[in-house]
């Protein structure tokens, strides 16, 4: 992490981020691991059925460590406020005001059906900024081609010791802790690659 685990407090306690990292991002990177040595095998014997199988395995491990490597920089101890320079004009330009593009992401990470994710993402064929929201660890861009921006981890596991059941209070406080610089240079870098 960039920070120490109590560093986001009181918007994210240090056991939630503890167990959050040192717990479950660390099972998706070990897990990761594992299935790509077993592709790697099956890919040397040409076992075409075990490259097959192994794919929801990548998907749901690689995605949950895309995902939380992204999370753990887009907070930031400093983090709050709004954005300002290009990603705030693209805001008001998609969404019309930054409380427009919080109002919608909030209501995309709240509504997520059982675990997911919701995001501020870039459209690199469009050029505007999009709200999405992904189910389970499926990270953003390979399910919708859209850069990922400002992810909200709606897993239990992100905020269920602090927050219980009242995921709207885990979202709003999220915003505290809003890391708007490096969200505004992950767009940056989104549009210098479209």
């Amino acid at each position: 992490l960039p920070y120490d685990y109590n560093a986001l407090e009181p918007y994210i306690s240090a056991d939630i981020m503890k167990l959050h990292h040192k717990k479950h991002h660390n099972a998706y990177v070990t897990n990761l691991n594992v299935a790509q040595e077993k592709l790697s095998e099956a890919e040397a014997k040409n076992d075409i059925n075990s490259i097959i199988s192994l794919q929801p395995s990548l998907r749901f491990n690689g995605g949950g460590h895309i995902n939380h490597s992204i999370f753990w920089e887009v907070l930031s101890p400093n983090g709050g406020g709004e954005p300002d320079g290009d990603l705030m004009h693209c805001i008001k330009r998609d969404f019309g005001s930054y409380d427009e593009m919080k109002k919608e992401l909030t209501a995309s990470a709240v509504t997520v059906q059982g675990s997911g994710w919701a995001w501020l993402g870039f459209n690199p064929v469009s050029g505007r900024l999009r709200v999405s929201a992904c189910a389970n660890q499926d990270p953003l861009e390979a399910t919708t081609g859209l850069v990922p921006l400002f992810g909200i981890d709606v897993w239990e596991h992100a905020y269920y010791l602090q927050y219980k059941n009242v995921r709207p209070d885990y979202v709003g406080a999220i915003f505290n802790v809003a890391n708007w610089e490096n969200v505004a240079r992950r767009l940056s870098e989104a549009k210098l690659a479209a």
